[in-house]
């Protein structure tokens, strides 16, 4: 076996602090480093001189953004490099000498996991597609969370001067949203009328704009009294209105970027042949696995990074008591759990196999978890064969 050199490296924005040791667990090096392309190149030309004739295994603790410039240095050198999750880090340098914690102390604590352990997942290069259905559908997670805490303090405010028309509007919908922008307070609704009201809506190509106009005045005739501070809070109610209209515009022009993009990739067909998953979805899985399945050697290790595959919990004479995993990665287990749900609606194979389970006594949520772990078998199975779901499984013939 050929002998082997382990570097732990602990990412920083500025900096990184990388600790090189050998098979004894004896230190080679330990220096600091500035995020920049000289001063790495440096670093990694020194490691690979100690190495001499030894292999080089790099660790680190992130697999992007900060570090991204490291390792795509790494990766031009041909060299091999692991994932240790921060949490791992944490809950090992427990078990080592000393109470502090640095920089030059968390590098030691990588390597040496690294050194010691053979279950790290490999980091691998992104490809563009993958890389940019990243950024897209971490934007689009960024605009709706905006859209969210935008649209809740746009409710808060217009229950707090005109309650009646909080209740009465679906405050989501872009015929709300825009009333919101042309009136707010019940004495300008009752000043403007049933029949102005329904023309101003319907001029602005208002969906059913009769039906709105007549909650809006229903509401303004239930409310005669003018709160302290009324001026105000209906201009920030128009304010907010519009913001909520502008991302809603921006999520739109988002999500056909993401379908554009995703529609590009040569999975596209396969993945979105699983009832339930749309382009999102679809984009979403795609980045959670990097773009194809080559981490995932079973459908049982996507499972668990999933977070739909139960584990155990047994201590003593207890036995057979699983639990959900505490470490998986969230977006992918949404994925699987969004798109399960939905296929209950639309595929009768899921909807035969939820409603066993039910039967079974298992609950909602358990009996969609099950069917989401199914889920993961068929589209792994799938994605391998690249061949698209079908409702139906196609009959196998013995040659």
């Amino acid at each position: 076996m050929m002998s082997r050199i382990w570097a732990g490296t602990d990412c920083g924005k500025t900096h990184h602090h990388t600790l090189v040791m050998d098979a004894e667990g004896d230190t080679l090096l330990s220096r600091r480093v500035a995020n920049d392309e000289p001063e790495l190149l440096k670093l990694i030309g020194d490691v690979l001189d100690l190495a001499d004739d030894r292999e080089v295994t790099w660790a680190m603790d992130m697999t992007g953004g900060e570090p991204a410039l490291l390792i795509a240095l790494l990766i031009n050198h041909d060299q091999e490099l692991v994932y240790i999750p921060g949490i791992a880090v944490n809950r090992a340098s427990a078990g080592y000498r000393g109470a502090g914690k640095t920089d030059a102390r968390d590098a030691r604590v990588i390597a040496d996991q690294a050194r010691m352990r053979r279950d790290l997942q490999p980091i691998r290069p992104g490809d563009d597609a993958s890389i940019e259905l990243r950024l897209l559908t971490e934007r689009r997670t960024d605009l709706v969370a905006d859209r969210t805490r935008t649209t809740n303090r746009l409710k808060a405010l217009l229950n707090s001067m005109f309650p009646a028309l909080e209740r009465a509007l679906d405050i989501g919908t872009a015929g709300s949203l825009l009333l919101l922008t042309g009136y707010q307070s019940p004495a300008a609704i009752r000043r403007t009328g049933l029949r102005r009201l329904t023309t101003w809506l319907r001029n602005r190509k208002v969906r059913n704009p009769e039906a709105l106009a007549a909650k809006a005045v229903e509401a303004a005739e239930r409310q005669h009294t003018a709160v302290a501070g009324e001026s105000a809070i209906a201009k920030m109610v128009h304010t907010l209105a519009k913001e909520v209209m502008t991302l809603n515009e921006k999520i739109t022009e988002t999500d056909k970027l993401i379908e554009s993009r995703f529609r590009e990739h040569e999975l596209a067909e396969v993945i979105q042949s699983l009832p339930g998953v749309g382009t999102t979805l679809g984009a979403e899985f795609l980045v959670a696995v990097g773009g194809s399945l080559e981490a995932f050697p079973s459908p049982d290790r996507l499972a668990a990074f999933a977070g739909v595959a139960p584990t155990p919990r047994d201590s003593g004479k207890v036995t057979g008591n699983h639990h959900r995993p505490q470490r998986y990665h969230r977006r992918l287990q949404r994925v699987f759990y969004t798109s399960a749900l939905v296929s209950i609606q639309c595929d009768p194979n899921s909807r035969k196999f939820y409603d066993r389970k039910r039967a079974e006594g298992k609950r909602h949520v358990q009996a969609v978890l099950a069917l989401a772990r199914r889920r993961v078998n068929v589209l792994w199975a799938l994605i391998r064969d690249r061949r698209c779901y079908q409702v139906t499984p196609p009959v196998t013939t013995a040659a």
